[in-house]
């Protein structure tokens, strides 16, 4: 049923992990303070799913893959076609440019913890135009797609509702929203800001225009086992519909040509730099690599008006499968 052999891994976190690590605290709400942070990387993975399936899809049934889109929905906290109009169609033609719904310099051109962790709010923001209008494009072109679109949101609010009222049917009101948040809410709640969160160190003083450097990498053997291999960005940028499996290669095909300073070890060593010894010394924070995002070659006035409608206009033709 796959259509690659590693996604083995992929279904087995995706069906058998997130369930289980959910409903732990039904069973025992003790456990939470312990197995708080497997949830919190759980519903990171979740994210990177969502994010791998909407470029490559996992399964060769156009079934089994609106079944998994609707399934990763509940553990994301978002329908996950939002990727689409958002991220297959508008950041990675524009990556980081004028006209990237997600630009990481919208508002301030510095890097620091402040910026980046609520950088999530701004970028929902700049987002919900071209959602709405390749839904509003769906609903009036492509019915097969409105309804896919349809049982996504369907099984965000219907499945959370259900995990809610499961909670209080179990444990009373107070101890059942505390299980149902701890189980499902908060490790969703994370994926979606952890993958917003990534999207901004992956691209924040990187270079858009040059061939190599227009992304920050993260190249730990261990750290992108974990992650599903999420930390190659480049080379997922410059072949966006290949396999996660296949990034590896990629990456070392070109690493040679990126800047050393976008070659990090791990996340964890990015942040700890930037965040912790930034806040102290300037020395360790993040500086621009080659051209700026905001200095077109071309010269001109920058517009910073999300590239929505042209990129919901090939949308409309694209299935979630």
């Amino acid at each position: 049923m796959l259509r690659h052999s590693s996604d083995w891994r992929t279904a087995l976190w995706a069906f058998v992990f997130f369930p289980l690590m959910g409903f732990m605290p039904y069973v025992e709400p003790r456990v939470v303070p312990w197995i708080l942070p497997l949830s919190l990387y759980f519903g990171f993975c979740a994210g990177v799913f969502s994010h791998n399936h909407n470029h490559c899809p996992m399964f060769k049934s156009r079934a089994l893959n609106a079944f998994y889109s609707a399934w990763l929905s509940v553990f994301y906290l978002f329908p996950t076609f939002v990727w689409i109009p958002t991220h297959n169609l508008n950041h990675h033609k524009y990556v980081n440019k004028a006209g990237d719904a997600t630009i990481t310099w919208r508002y301030s051109k510095r890097h620091t913890w402040l910026i980046a962790s609520t950088y999530y709010f701004v970028s929902i923001y700049w987002q919900a135009a071209p959602i709405r209008e390749y839904v509003q494009k769906a609903r009036g072109a492509n019915p097969r797609l409105m309804r896919q679109i349809r049982l996504q949101y369907a099984t965000v609010f219907g499945g959370h509702a259900a995990l809610l009222a499961l909670g209080i049917a179990t444990h009373g009101v107070r101890l059942g929203a505390f299980v149902y948040a701890f189980g499902f809410l908060v490790p969703a709640l994370f994926a979606n800001w952890s993958m917003i969160f990534i999207n901004y160190i992956q691209h924040v003083h990187t270079d858009p225009w040059s061939d190599h450097n227009h992304s920050r990498n993260f190249c730990s053997k261990l750290g992108n086992w974990l992650v599903f291999n999420n930390g190659y960005h480049g080379a997922h940028h410059e072949s966006p519909g290949l396999h996660w499996s296949k990034l590896p290669e990629a990456h070392a095909k070109i690493a040679h040509l990126i800047d050393p300073e976008l070659k990090q070890a791990s996340i964890f060593g990015f942040c700890l730099k930037s965040y912790v010894l930034g806040a102290l010394s300037p020395r360790f924070r993040t500086r621009q690599v080659g051209r700026a995002p905001y200095d077109p070659p071309a010269g001109g006035p920058l517009m910073l008006e999300t590239a929505a409608v042209s990129a919901v206009d090939v949308g409309v033709n694209v299935s979630m499968a």
